[in-house]
């Protein structure tokens, strides 16, 4: 067969055709499976399920009652714990202060579109970082400098990534000076 994009003749012509499809009439049974049992009804309008609110965690009861009324329009629905990626929110947020600062932000702010806590965690981290790393390129004359300030670093990580893990089961945000307010802001514009 000939698969150039400008062709003389249609390839459809040269093509072989299906057979025609065989009526149900003369069809012949295949030993291998059993004979179709014609008596038998839809088994899904036979079987009788519970409704699909037996399923639900909400208490049943009076539906005016405190707590069940919708006031943002239909947005009961959310899980303030839910992610985009498929890890739990605690692990999410120490990820960035843990992979690679300020990197392991700025790759969770590309990913994760779901959780504001993560995205805070995430904006705080590449800010904080970013400046940190500013710094370490100022001081990179002295080597005692670099040295204090690497240390700093690994205290100031080991800090954040114990809040965010800590502070995820409440959503508690631990905020830097200056970096934290501007990370929130960032957040809540979002």
């Amino acid at each position: 067969m000939d698969f150039a994009p400008y062709q003389d003749t249609d390839p459809q012509s040269t093509r072989a055709l299906s057979p025609p499809p065989q009526r149900a009439a003369s069809r012949s049974p295949n030993p291998k499976s059993p004979p179709p049992n014609r008596g038998t009804t839809d088994p899904f309008l036979a079987s009788t399920l519970p409704a699909p609110s037996h399923f639900t965690d909400e208490p049943r009861g009076d539906s005016r009652a405190f707590g069940n009324t919708d006031l943002e329009g239909g947005r009961s629905n959310i899980n303030l714990f839910d992610t985009s990626l498929p890890l739990r929110l605690d692990y999410e947020a120490m990820l960035a202060y843990l992979l690679l600062p300020p990197a392991g932000g700025v790759f969770l702010l590309l990913v994760e579109h779901k959780s504001d806590y993560v995205r805070f965690h995430a904006w705080q981290s590449s800010l904080v970082f970013t400046a940190m790393f500013i710094i370490h390129l100022i001081f990179s004359w002295s080597s005692i400098l670099s040295w204090i300030l690497f240390v700093f670093d690994l205290g100031l990580i080991a800090f954040l990534t114990f809040h965010a893990y800590q502070d995820a089961n409440n959503l508690d945000r631990i905020e830097l000076p200056f970096f934290g307010g501007l990370a929130s802001s960032f957040v809540d514009a979002e």
